[in-house]
């Protein structure tokens, strides 16, 4: 990964993401082996999402953030605390502005503004909502090695992104899987799918380019980018995974999303 390293922090940003979105758009490409998935297999990748995503938020984000604010000679907790906070308030607000829908749920259960939009549209919005705070993330992570932060790595930033890269191929197949069950062809269904991850690139270039230009806000941002992702698990993976009647499946999928993570994490960061 020298080629990497040797990019521009923004550039190994938007590099990073466009892998995710490469898997997001791999997942997506399932529509044309398959119609229809296994319940059970689709609630065990979603579960695996939200591990990954867990782990992440605190061996990827929030742990830097803490370790960082003290070699700041911040108060230690603080940035993390006031950053976790107000990534989750972001989402929050996002998810009650943006209109989506959640699977397996009729359109009159859209959340956010109403609108007349189709449900095809309603369900691509509901995961490009997952992958902004995914593709902040991973943006954040590389401009803090830029950064020359001592917490952080190439290698805990490559993780990240190969973790969160595992866990957009779930979220592509339960884009486009739902919509050619809606009766789009193949290729709109694939389409709609990876077209739901593009978002990823844009908010890394913004997440690497604003800690560059804003160093101090580092131990905030890293915090923020934590604060979003739990609130896209809670909010959405984990409900949507157990909402059938074999959660063990779904439970497990978590537990090994994790655990992969967290191996990722310590065994390159």
């Amino acid at each position: 990964m020298t080629w990497l390293a040797n990019l521009h922090p923004v550039l190994q940003a938007l590099v990073a993401t466009l892998f995710t979105w490469g898997v997001t758009a791999l997942g997506a490409a399932g529509v044309f082996l398959f119609k229809t998935m296994n319940r059970r297999v689709l609630d065990a990748m979603l579960g695996f999402a939200a591990g990954v995503m867990i782990a992440a938020s605190f061996w990827s984000l929030l742990a830097p953030s803490i370790e960082l604010a003290g070699e700041m000679g911040m108060i230690k907790w603080w940035p993390p605390l006031a950053g976790f906070l107000a990534g989750a308030l972001f989402l929050y607000g996002l998810d009650r502005i943006l209109p989506h829908l959640h699977m397996n749920l009729d359109v009159e259960q859209a959340e956010g503004i109403h609108t007349h939009w189709k449900r095809s549209i309603l369900l691509v919005l509901a995961i490009t909502l997952h992958n902004i705070p995914e593709g902040l993330a991973v943006g954040v992570a590389f401009g803090a090695v830029a950064a020359g932060i001592k917490s952080t790595s190439m290698g805990g930033a490559i993780a990240l992104a190969v973790g969160i890269g595992l866990q957009n191929f779930p979220e592509g197949l339960a884009v486009s899987l739902p919509l050619r069950q809606e009766g789009l062809s193949r290729w709109k269904a694939f389409m709609y799918g990876q077209a739901s991850g593009l978002v990823e690139p844009a908010a890394g270039v913004v997440g690497a380019a604003a800690v560059l230009i804003m160093r101090p806000l580092l131990p905030y941002a890293l915090a923020f980018a934590a604060g979003a992702m739990i609130f896209v698990v809670v909010e959405e993976l984990i409900p949507e995974s157990q909402s059938s009647e074999k959660t063990d499946v779904a439970t497990l999928g978590a537990i090994v999303g994790f655990a992969i993570m967290m191996v990722l994490d310590v065994a390159l960061g």
